[in-house]
This record gives C-alpha cells, sequence and structure tokens, in this order.
C-alpha cells in the first residue's frame, strides 16, 4: 500500500487534477490518496475572512470567485453530466455553509482562533470531494475523523498515539482508493498549520506501515540549491532521512519538516514527484546513507528572515543554568531557536531567531536577566536583523577534514563576511549567518566551489575593446566550449566597456555579436561609473580584465582589490 499526497498545485487546475486522476489509477496496489486545497484558496480563505471581519463588504466579491472556482474546475473534471450536478450540490452544500460563517464573522467583526480554523478546513473539505468524485470507485474519508490534535503554544499538534489508533480503526475496510482531505484535524476542526497536508499523508503511512509515502509537488525533487538563486541546480537522486530534515528546516520548502519523523519512525520510505513531470525520477528520502559520489556536500538551504539576538557579559563565564534559562525563557514565549552559537569562553550566546520573533524574545530574556543586567553581570542583549543564514548540508561531510577551511576560505575570498557560525557534532550541517545582501552570492560561491555546478565558473568584465580587447573576447569564445569539456571551467562574460559606453549582464553577454550590442544598447560609462557598477553586481568569483592604455581605468585596482575582485592587467600604464 502506498501513500500519495498531491499539495495545491497539484490540485489546482483542471488539467493538473486530470493528472493526479492518470498518476493514481496507472499504480495497480492500494492507495490512500491525501489532497491539499485548490492552488491559492487556502489565501484567498483568510483575505476573505480577514475582509469580512473589519466589515468590508467586499468579502461576498472575494467568496463568489471561490465558489465560481471550485464549479468551473467541477465542469472541467467530471464530464458525465448527472455525476457532475450530483458532485456540485455537495459543493454548494459545503459553500453555502462556509458562505454562512463569513455572514455571521462580518455582522459581528469578530473572527476567533476556532472560526478561523473551521473556515480554512473548507479548502480541503471542497477539493477531496472533487478529487474523490474524478477517481473511479474511491472512497472519501473525513480527517476529522481521526487526526487528533493538542495545543501547544499556539500551535496545533498530532497526539500520536491517539491519532495511530484510529485511522487503523476507521481506515482498516477501505477499498483500493482512498481519499483524505490533508490539513484539517479533530471534531472540533482545527489544523496542523501550513504543509499540515504532508504531515496528514506521514501520519497515515506511519499507522498503516505503507511501502512508501509519495510527496507529489510541482518540482522534479529536493535542488542542490535554490534554483532561482542558482541557475544550473540540480535535483538530488537521494537522500538520508537526516539529509532531508536539515535541508527542510532551513528553507527547503519541498516538505514540511515535520513530516520526515512518522515515516523515519517507521523505515518508511519518503518518494518526491512531480505532477507536471511524472516521468522524472524524484528525490528517494531513505535511512540508507547514500555517498556524494567526491562530492562533500548535498545541498545548500537558505533561512532569509534571520535575526541573531546576542546575550553577552563576564558574568556569564562558568556559571551554571544560564543556556538552561535562555532557552527555557524562550519556550516559555513559544519562541523557535533554530541556529545557537556560544563562545568558549560562555561570555556571549547567540541565538538565530526569525526577525518576527525578535522583539518579544528581547523582552523576555531582558526581563528573565534584570538582576544581572543591573549589576552589571550581563552587559547587554541586543538583536541584528535582516540577516540570513546558509546551511551545507550532507552525510559525506562527516570525517572528512578541511570542510569548514574550504566553506570560510571561499566566503573570504569572496568579500562575504560570516557574523556567526555553528556545526553539530554529527557533521552533517554546517550553518553561516551572514548579511541578507550577500546571501544570493554567499550561495553562488558555496554552490561553485563544492562541485555541485556542472562547471566553475568565472565571471569577467572586460574593459577596453581595442584591439588587445577583441582579440581576449574572440579567443574566449572560441575556447568557451574546450574549456569547459576539458577543465570544467566556464568563462562568462558580464560586462564590457570602452571609454564611451558599457554593456553589463549577469546572465553572461553572447560574445558573437556583444560589440554590436555595446554600441547599441551600452549606456554611457566612465571609468567610475563602471567600476561603481561591477561592485553593486556584487558578482561572485569577478575578475576585471584591463586592456585599456588609461591612467583612470588603472586607478581603479584599488578599490575593486578591496572588494574582493580580481584583476588582470595588460594595461602598460599600470
Amino acid at each position: 500500500m502506498k501513500v500519495l499526497k498531491f499539495g495545491g498545485t497539484s490540485v489546482g487546475s483542471v488539467d493538473s487534477i486530470l493528472s493526479v486522476k492518470k498518476i493514481v489509477e496507472a499504480i495497480e496496489e492500494p492507495v490512500i490518496v491525501v489532497v491539499s486545497a485548490l492552488g491559492g484558496i487556502t489565501d484567498k480563505l483568510l483575505k476573505t475572512a480577514s475582509m469580512a471581519t473589519n466589515g468590508d463588504v467586499a468579502y461576498e466579491r472575494e467568496f463568489s470567485e471561490i465558489v465560481a472556482r471550485h464549479l468551473d474546475v467541477i465542469q472541467g473534471v467530471i464530464p458525465d453530466k448527472t455525476k457532475r450536478i450530483e458532485v456540485q450540490k455537495q459543493v454548494m452544500a459545503l459553500l453555502d455553509e462556509l458562505g454562512n460563517i463569513y455572514k455571521g464573522v462580518y455582522l459581528i467583526n469578530d473572527l476567533s482562533a476556532k472560526t478561523s480554523d473551521t473556515i480554512v478546513s473548507y479548502g480541503e473539505r471542497l477539493s477531496s470531494g472533487i478529487v474523490a468524485a474524478v477517481l473511479e470507485g474511491s472512497r472519501l474519508y473525513d480527517a476529522r475523523e481521526f487526526i487528533r490534535t493538542k495545543t501547544d503554544f499556539g500551535k496545533h499538534i498530532a497526539e500520536p498515539d491517539l491519532t495511530e489508533k484510529l485511522i487503523r480503526e476507521r481506515l482498516a475496510d477501505r477499498p483500493r482508493v482512498s481519499v483524505v482531505p490533508g490539513f484539517i484535524a479533530t471534531g472540533d476542526v482545527t489544523n496542523l498549520g501550513r504543509g499540515g497536508s504532508d504531515y496528514t499523508a506521514a501520519l497515515i503511512a506511519a499507522a498503516l506501515n505503507a511501502e512508501t509515502l509519495e510527496i507529489w509537488t510541482d518540482v522534479d525533487g529536493f535542488m542542490t540549491a535554490d534554483p532561482r538563486v542558482i541557475s544550473d541546480a540540480y535535483v538530488i537522486d537521494r537522500l538520508s532521512f537526516e539529509e532531508a530534515m536539515e535541508l527542510c528546516n532551513f528553507g527547503a520548502k519541498v516538505v514540511y519538516p515535520p513530516t520526515i519523523f512518522p515515516v523515519y519512525h517507521r523505515d518508511i520510505p519518503i518518494l518526491i514527484k512531480n505532477t507536471f513531470n511524472p516521468e522524472a525520477p524524484g528525490t528517494f528520502i531513505s535511512r540508507e546513507r547514500v555517498q556524494g559520489r567526491d562530492k562533500a556536500i548535498k545541498g545548500i538551504s537558505s533561512i532569509n528572515n534571520t535575526c541573531l539576538v546576542t546575550i553577552q557579559g563576564l558574568g556569564m563565564v562558568g556559571v551554571i543554568g544560564v543556556n538552561h534559562r535562555i532557552f527555557r525563557t524562550l519556550a516559555r514565549a513559544g519562541i523557535s531557536v533554530f541556529f545557537v552559537s556560544q563562545a568558549a569562553s560562555e561570555n556571549t550566546t547567540s541565538i538565530g531567531l526569525r526577525n518576527e520573533d525578535a522583539d518579544l524574545a528581547i523582552a523576555m530574556l531582558t526581563r528573565e536577566f534584570a538582576p544581572e543586567i543591573e549589576i552589571g553581570e550581563v552587559g547587554s542583549i541586543t538583536a541584528e536583523h535582516d540577516l540570513a543564514t546558509i546551511a551545507v548540508v550532507g552525510d559525506d561531510m562527516k570525517h572528512t577534514p578541511g570542510i569548514a577551511g574550504k566553506l570560510f576560505g571561499t566566503l573570504g575570498r569572496n568579500g562575504i563576511n560570516v557574523i556567526a557560525c555553528t556545526q553539530g557534532a554529527s557533521e552533517t550541517n554546517i550553518s553561516v549567518v551572514v548579511t541578507l545582501e550577500s546571501l544570493p552570492k554567499a550561495i553562488n560561491v558555496i554552490h561553485d566551489s563544492f562541485f555541485l555546478s556542472e562547471y566553475q565558473v568565472l565571471n569577467i568584465f572586460v574593459a577596453g575593446v581595442g584591439q588587445v580587447g577583441r582579440d581576449l573576447l574572440e579567443q574566449i569564445r572560441l575556447q568557451r566550449r574546450t574549456l569547459m569539456a576539458d577543465n570544467g571551467l566556464q568563462i562568462r562574460v558580464v560586462g564590457i566597456a570602452n571609454s564611451r559606453k558599457r554593456l553589463i549582464d549577469a546572465e553572461g553577454i553572447a560574445l558573437n555579436d556583444c560589440l554590436r550590442r555595446l554600441e547599441e544598447e551600452g549606456t554611457p560609462s566612465t571609468p567610475e561609473s563602471l567600476r561603481d557598477e561591477i561592485l553593486a553586481l556584487n558578482i561572485y568569483n569577478s575578475v576585471f580584465v584591463d586592456c585599456t592604455a588609461s591612467a583612470e581605468v588603472a586607478a581603479l585596482y584599488r578599490s575593486l582589490l578591496d572588494h574582493n575582485v580580481s584583476v588582470v592587467a595588460s594595461n602598460k600604464i599600470a
């Protein structure tokens, strides 16, 4: 038996739901299909609730769009008229209930947590009914009958033992295809949070000892890095549970992090697949630790909205229980900490948390350490906002000398300052905190340095396109393929300039007509403005090549070198 979970984009349109039908019906063994709300509907439900709470009568228009979206999908996925009318009646009954709830919220201008949970539950209840009607011979189950939750710091978490017992009882006599709404739970409706449909599927898979948990989404699997930052990031074919958990916790949104533990506990592998590209092999996650084919790390993940809170004071040195007080205080406030770094002298402890938790964290810690602050034993509790945390993840890092040295050397050579760092004893994860503005550059240089990219890249700026500059550009054009094939090196020209104009493109400039483009598309340029744009671009592995005979261009070298831009000079004036 398999459990298949389909996310919002996988059930977001007529074509995607028909793809789900094709995928499920091609599987011979029994399956349980867990579905999210139609793509974008959860946000739409919450937006409509907010408008109704604020007395905005336009909530009715938003609600009518929700109704129309579901009816349009039914029209497209159920060709049989009789069956379509029956499904429309069932869906409209739920939508009428939802409409009455919105009306009540609008009239009293109040939205309790319980009412909000009830409202968003309709997303999965509606989508699961439609998907069940599309899958021939399937039976629809109500997750509220067997997913039980308890409240912890304002969040709903599953009660594992009771939930497992109820799943086994309720799903004992099931057909070949069963459909379950994800996300929602318990009799008084609660939910498992964003990404909770993954968690629902994992709880069911673990309770019923499934062969595999398949997460069907809109990407081919876990990537070596965020493809929006790294254009040549690629899919990781295999990960261990530990590697997947580390990547998820540090921003890789392929799987909701709590999903992993229930199936890890029962040794049930997870397969990440793409609904829109089902032929792609995806990413297979299991207990098996797979060697990375001479690559020390498997992937890079990051958390953008990082705040570093630092508690500092000589009075903390050698005092038993300081860390206990710090983490107890934050736990009581429901604040999650994902990064900890402490000086060996114990006089400084830095913790990484999300920006939105920083003010509460400082207030609670200031209150906790008020006596020590008053007498000067604790000097300050400060917060540094707008940072980013990068996690370099891989089981192969364990017992491999030089990984940390290579990481910090790579960042240092590219002028990226590491504000804080930490590594667990398991050696699966090295985490560093950098400024938010340096995040894209940092990820690029790490990805490049650890050979996760197919080629190592040099980003070249060529100043001067006279005889020497033209010949250099032509040699690069002719040698590019050979260098890539024989040396694994990609020389990418990202800027060219003459005494009047410059042409800059971070993605690379095609060299077959670059001089024409410089004349037709180039912007007015001076040596100083060229330098300023190069520094503002802040691109990794950058090299400035001076093919001029200009003293003004030679005068740029110092500031370029100070900003970690390498310089190659054929300028005899220099």
